[in-house]
């Protein structure tokens, strides 16, 4: 057999531009993967970033509504026991002046009235001051209206039941009675 000749064809590009285009492709692909690879980077650096902030923010809204729920539970617990805190005060206004020995029975219900007070108070439960000062619907529940000349109009004449606030929050409006020009 005989060997053909290897011929060669002439190339449009000058000996070693055909290297340099290849390198250059092969450049230019690695930088656009590079760039590629950095967006994608950034972008889930943002992502990673929203998440955690996400996540924080519901965090802190969750401890602010566990709160919220500790709160109000105690603020059930102190408005159910502003009834009994209302039968003391009753008790200590009928108790007789005489006999010594209402004057301990008193003495002792002063005491406790005095340690169930306090206990509210720890608690967070104020008593809204009303005599002698003006009407306000958000805080007072007018159960009489009085024609009088001896005070202002919509002064608080007098409280029929204490009203109470719980940590700033209304816990029970005061039942009041109120002045009107007659």
């Amino acid at each position: 057999m005989e060997e053909m000749p290897v011929v060669e064809t002439p190339s449009t590009q000058p000996e070693g531009q055909g290297d340099v285009a290849a390198g250059d492709a092969a450049l230019l692909a690695l930088t656009t993967e590079r760039d590629q690879l950095r967006s994608e980077n950034a972008d889930l650096r943002e992502q990673i970033m929203r998440l955690r902030a996400e996540f924080e923010n519901s965090r802190r809204r969750g401890e602010r509504e566990r709160v919220q729920v500790i709160e109000f539970a105690a603020m059930e617990s102190a408005r159910q026991m502003l009834p009994v805190l209302d039968d003391f005060e009753r008790a200590l206004q009928a108790h007789p002046q005489g006999d010594a020995g209402w004057r301990e029975y008193v003495k002792g219900m002063e005491l406790i009235h005095q340690r169930l007070t306090d206990a509210l108070l720890r608690m967070g439960v104020e008593p809204i001051e009303s005599v002698g000062t003006p009407f306000d619907p958000n805080l007072h529940h007018a159960v009489e209206m009085t024609p009088t000349e001896d005070a202002e109009h919509h002064t608080i004449l007098a409280e029929l039941q204490k009203g109470y606030n719980f940590k700033g929050k209304l816990l029970r409006p005061a039942m009041v009675r109120v002045a009107v020009k007659p």
